[in-house]
C-alpha cells in the first residue's frame, strides 16, 4: 500500500495540477495497477492516509476541471523525518520497479546498523533503558553498558544513537553519540528512565557540521573562499543549513557559516583541497595550516 501512496504523490508532484480522470489513466498504464483503475472512494482514502503518514495535503481545485494538486508542495524538499521517508521510499520504489536495470543501477554501500533501528526507536518511545554492546575505535576494545536512547540521527550514509550512560560518571557528563555500525549486540532492559523535558534533539546538535556535538566549542562565524567552479556544488548542497553566499564573482565566492569549527567540519575543509581557503577566524586558518603543513612534510619528495 505504501508503494501505491507514494505513486500517487510522485504522479501529481510532477504534473502539479491532475484531474481524477487523468490519475487514472496514468494508473492503469504503469504495472503497479494491474489493470484495475482506482475507485474515487479509494482514493478519497489514500489521501487521508497519505496526509497522517506523510503530512501531505492533496487537496482539489473545488471549480473548473477540478484537478487535484499538493498544497504546500515545497514542505517535501523540506527536513524531516516524513520528508525523509517519502523521499527514501520515492527512491525505493523506482529500483523496485527498474530490476531489469540492475547492473546499470550503482548503489553506495551503507555499513551494517540498521537491524538495531527499529529496537532503539522501540526503546524510545517506552523511555526504557538499552544494554550495548559497543566497540570503541578510540579504546580498541568491546564493553557492554546501560544507555538511556534520547535520539537517533542519519549522517552520510550511517545511523548513529545519542544516549546516556547510566553510570554515575559518564550520566554526569551527559548523552554521548553511539554509531549503530559499531553496536556489536543489544537488548531492552525492564527499566526505564524519564526523558528531561528540557533536552531538545535539535539544540543538541545546534551549530554542529555532522555527528560530532562537542559543546566545549561554542559556534562562531566562518568564512570560506571557494573557487567558482567548487561553489557550485557548495550553493547546491550546502555544507551547513547555515550557509549564506556573501560575495559571488567570476572567479570565487565567499560563504559564511555559524558553526562550530568541529573536527569533521575540518576534514570537510580539507576534503575540498585547494579549491576551499579559511578566511575566518584566523585559529581555524592557523589549524588548517598547520595540518597542511605535516602532511606536506610526509609527502616531501627527495632526489636520490
Amino acid at each position: 500500500m505504501i508503494t501505491k501512496y507514494v505513486w500517487v504523490i510522485d504522479t501529481i508532484y510532477r504534473r502539479r495540477k491532475i484531474s481524477f480522470k487523468e490519475l487514472n489513466e496514468l494508473w492503469l498504464r504503469d504495472e503497479i495497477s494491474r489493470g484495475v483503475e482506482i475507485p474515487k472512494r479509494t482514493f478519497d482514502n489514500w489521501r487521508q492516509v497519505i496526509f497522517d503518514m506523510f503530512g501531505i495535503n492533496i487537496t482539489n481545485e473545488n471549480r473548473g476541471e477540478y484537478r487535484y494538486y499538493i498544497e504546500y508542495e515545497e514542505d517535501i524538499h523540506n527536513n524531516g523525518v516524513r520528508s525523509w521517508l517519502y523521499n527514501t521510499l520515492s527512491v525505493s520504489n523506482a529500483l523496485a520497479k527498474s530490476q531489469g536495470l540492475k547492473n546499470r543501477i550503482l548503489l553506495e554501500y551503507v555499513p551494517s546498523g540498521q537491524e538495531y533501528l527499529q529496537p532503539i526507536i522501540e526503546a524510545m518511545k517506552e523511555n526504557r533503558v538499552l544494554n550495548i554492546t559497543y566497540h570503541s575505535y578510540w579504546k580498541d576494545e568491546e564493553t557492554s553498558f546501560d544507555v538511556q536512547p534520547y535520539c537517533v540521527k542519519l549522517f552520510r550514509q550511517r545511523w548513529y544513537m545519542v544516549a546516556r550512560s547510566t553510570y554515575p560518571y559518564y550520566f554526569e557528563q551527559g548523552p554521548r553519540v553511539y554509531a549503530l555500525d559499531r553496536i556489536h549486540d543489544l537488548y531492552a532492559t525492564e527499566e526505564k528512565f524519564k526523558m528531561p523535558k528540557d533536552w531538545d534533539a535539535q539544540e543538541f546538535f545546534n551549530g554542529c557540521f555532522g555527528i560530532i556535538a562537542d559543546q566545549r566549542i561554542e559556534p562562531q562565524t566562518v568564512k570560506l573562499k571557494v573557487s567558482a567552479g567548487q561553489a557550485n556544488y557548495i550553493r547546491d548542497l550546502m555544507l551547513h543549513e547555515s550557509q549564506e553566499e556573501i560575495v559571488k564573482n567570476e572567479e570565487y565566492s565567499i560563504f559564511k557559516y555559524y558553526i562550530r569549527p568541529t573536527f569533521d567540519f575540518i576534514q570537510e575543509i580539507l576534503l575540498n583541497g585547494e579549491s576551499m581557503e579559511v578566511l575566518e577566524p584566523l585559529s581555524l586558518r592557523e589549524e588548517i595550516a598547520g595540518i597542511i603543513n605535516r602532511m606536506n612534510s610526509k609527502y616531501t619528495i627527495y632526489n636520490t
